[in-house]
């Protein structure tokens, strides 16, 4: 491996390495998460589905109604038409949530990308673009690479990128870095990843002098 492939490599690490510290600050809850999808896709989905139910009900009782009888489901199911529309219903809910499923992913990537910063319209595009061949990969990679979402300063409130290590405002230390080489570090790291140096050390060291 040349020097450029290794150094993009270590890249990519540290930048990974970066994001799993910063997504670990992010109290997510799904229901929470699942309030940035529109609410006006929520309340389109639940008419189609009601509307879907419908017609398939009406549809499946005017066939019950024919001399040849229901063909939808097997002889059985003739003789008790409630249990055929039983059957029905339950067919049509499992289908409405599975394209459901789908539809809410596509536009929670759209509105997650956006508040974090990132291209929605591209990362849209691309979970649309697997889905019919891959499925759901492209909605776990999105999960994988999306930028930490950004957060207020605990001293002044300024909303920062999740990427800066000190408010641009204030000029608050956002995140834990060490004392030596200035990179960041993780809040349980014993010893910096980047430089070695002894983080619990030179806290100790840091706190006496400012009692001092």
């Amino acid at each position: 491996m040349s020097d450029y492939q290794q150094k993009i490599a270590e890249s990519l690490n540290e930048r990974k390495r970066l994001n799993q510290l910063r997504r670990r600050k992010e109290k997510l809850r799904f229901w929470s998460e699942f309030g940035i999808v529109p609410r006006w896709l929520k309340v389109l989905l639940v008419l189609l589905y009601l509307l879907a139910v419908g017609i398939a009900l009406t549809v499946n009782a005017s066939l019950q109604n024919t001399p040849s009888g229901n063909e939808m489901f097997p002889p059985d199911f003739k003789d008790i038409p409630a249990l055929a529309q039983l059957a029905l219903f339950g067919l049509v809910s499992l289908m409405s949530l599975f394209i459901a499923s789908f539809i809410f992913m596509i536009a929670y990537v759209n509105r997650d990308a956006s508040r974090r910063g990132m291209n929605s319209a591209l990362w849209t595009i691309l979970v649309l673009i697997f889905l019919p061949t891959w499925g759901l990969i492209g909605f776990v990679i999105y999960l994988l690479m999306r930028e930490p979402l950004p957060y207020p300063c605990p001293e002044c409130a300024t909303t920062v990128n999740a990427r800066f290590n000190f408010c641009p405002n204030c000029k608050c230390n956002l995140h834990p870095s060490c004392p030596q080489c200035k990179l960041e570090v993780g809040e349980l790291d014993k010893f910096c990843p980047h430089c070695g140096n002894d983080l619990k050390t030179s806290q100790e060291s840091v706190g006496v002098l400012q009692q001092n």
